[in-house]
């Protein structure tokens, strides 16, 4: 098992890797391999992939974030200018319906509501939405239609772990309930969990996944 000095070590080389992250914006300590982020990215994208590059490496078992986007003077924008651009991207989407995805900004954060058919639709947008100019963050309150039975759900979720990494079924518990799904269990890395995690937000009928994958 790594000591936390050595997975400080690791995670401050995989941001100074990652070409998305800036790592002299970002602080990262420590304690019982759980990460503490701090610092101001100068955009929300390069927030985001901080949090990822820190879960990516082995041995962390969560993430703490207390990291403030900063905008530099360039990419500042008004929320009138962040809603058109906003409501274009969601406009020329692709298999997204109009109308379906209303759109707030105030102060730089973009809410999103509205009612699709599948996940992957609000994650789409989403993550697009997250790399413009201008924005501070990203809340998705974007609810998705499910009509699909329980089981059913479960047993795609299933097949796909297993046709993406077999050894995740084995470890992994997936509990569905109204559209919810909860997954449980013990994986050896935060790329086994990315997977399984995945898996249930391309599912039919998903509304929600609550991750509670333990990574050792």
């Amino acid at each position: 098992m790594k000591s936390d000095r050595q997975l400080k070590k690791d995670v401050e080389e995989e941001l100074e890797w990652d070409p998305a992250v800036t790592a002299t914006d970002i602080g990262v300590e420590v304690t019982d391999r759980v990460v503490t982020l701090s610092g101001h990215p100068p955009s929300y994208a390069e927030k985001l992939a901080a949090e990822k590059a820190a879960h990516r490496v082995a041995g962390v078992r969560a993430v703490v974030v207390e990291m403030q986007v900063r905008l530099p003077q360039k990419d500042e924008r008004t929320d009138e200018d962040i809603g058109s651009a906003v409501h274009d991207i969601v406009h020329w989407t692709v298999g997204l319906p109009d109308d379906s995805v209303k759109v707030q900004v105030e102060k730089g954060w973009v809410t999103l509501t509205g009612v699709v058919d599948w996940a992957y639709q609000s994650h789409v947008v989403a993550r697009a939405i997250s790399h413009m100019r201008g924005v501070r963050g990203v809340a998705n309150r974007i609810e998705v239609r499910g009509n699909v039975a329980s089981e059913d759900i479960a047993t795609k979720i299933a097949q796909a772990m297993q046709r993406h990494a077999e050894r995740e079924v084995r470890h992994i518990s997936i509990d569905v309930k109204d559209g919810t799904v909860t997954l449980t269990g013990k994986v050896g890395s935060y790329a086994e969990r990315s997977v399984a995690r995945g898996a249930a937000w391309s599912a039919p009928g998903v509304r929600a996944v609550v991750d509670d994958i333990v990574v050792e």
